[in-house]
């Protein structure tokens, strides 16, 4: 049987997919185009896909002997699900494992933001540091200020469990509230959306990208900002209007904002990387070596599973 793998994983997963199947990996640099996944996914019994590929129903109909599409991500709305369920296919993906790597980034980019660590680097690398000023490059203090976490699934409560470092307060918006245990543990307190994007001084975004989540945070509630605040994304870039975001960070309406996602990810809305109140990552919210190496062996025994007759752990629907 034969594994497709659209862009090189770590050599961990390849090993042990190796002892079984042929393999077909992707090794160039520049992403395959449309044509070319479509050629290569015929003849495949598997495809391990990335956050970026778009598995729509034509690459699901080309691939006629498809039992799995494994993605090397948590999120998954690159691909058409219920199209491949409704043709047998199972699709996987990669939680859980990412957990702890996301939530330093989300933390990565709070601090960089809040204390301009960017551009005062940049300043010294630049030869433009001639000494300690008393207002040079003031940030924002995080000690004992408010954090409002969207989406407090596991990264967001791995970003709250960071912030009780801080002496933060923390308050949440989630689907469903939280049993009163996990409240208790992280000190908590539920709140509407609107009540967090109000009071919050540094906001962490942790939701999927769904129909719902989609602008969730769009120019009305984004208004809703208080000046001094700082907005990090780690999860999806559409969850916010990157545009109306974009406006308020222009006119200096909020302090800054950090971006690990993106969109129309990998572009920027124009103009959005000549800012200096925010710092831009290319997606890198779960790159450590452990991470994704932990990934790349989750995604090969997924594929095992389906390959063997077995139903994979890490399906993305619950039946």
């Amino acid at each position: 049987m034969k594994v497709f793998v659209t862009y090189k994983i770590p050599e961990d997963g390849l090993k042990l997919l190796k002892e079984k199947y042929e393999l077909d990996v992707y090794e160039g640099e520049e992403f395959l185009t449309k044509e070319e996944m479509l050629k290569r996914v015929k003849d495949a019994d598997a495809v391990i896909t990335q956050l970026r590929d778009p598995v729509d129903k034509e690459f699901i109909d080309a691939g006629k002997k498809l039992k799995i599409i494994a993605n090397y991500a948590v999120g998954y709305n690159n691909i058409n699900v219920e199209y491949a369920k409704s043709k047998g296919i199972y699709v996987t993906n990669t939680p859980g494992v990412l957990t702890e790597a996301t939530a330093d980034i989300a933390w990565a980019l709070i601090l960089a933001v809040a204390r301009k660590i960017i551009s005062a680097d940049r300043f010294v690398r630049e030869g433009k540091f001639k000494g300690w000023k008393p207002k040079l490059f003031l940030g924002y203090e995080i000690h004992g200020k408010t954090l409002g976490i969207i989406g407090m699934g596991r990264i967001g409560q791995a970003v709250a469990r960071r912030a009780l470092g801080f002496g933060m307060k923390i308050i949440y918006h989630n689907r469903k509230r939280l049993p009163e245990e996990i409240e208790k543990k992280y000190s908590a307190s539920y709140v509407d959306l609107e009540t967090l994007l109000k009071n919050s001084d540094f906001i962490s975004i942790n939701v999927p990208l769904t129909d719902e989540t989609y602008h969730l945070l769009d120019e009305k509630r984004l208004n809703l900002l208080k000046p001094n605040a700082i907005l990090v994304n780690t999860a999806r870039g559409p969850v916010v209007d990157e545009k109306a975001l974009y406006k308020l960070l222009k006119e200096g309406k909020i302090a800054g904002a950090g971006f690990d996602v993106y969109e129309n990810e990998p572009f920027l809305t124009p103009g959005l990387e000549k800012l200096e109140n925010v710092v831009l990552l290319p997606h890198i919210g779960s790159a450590t070596f452990e991470t994704r190496s932990k990934m790349s062996i989750m995604v090969a025994e997924n594929v095992i599973d389906a390959l063997e007759g077995r139903k994979p752990k890490n399906l993305v629907w619950n039946d």
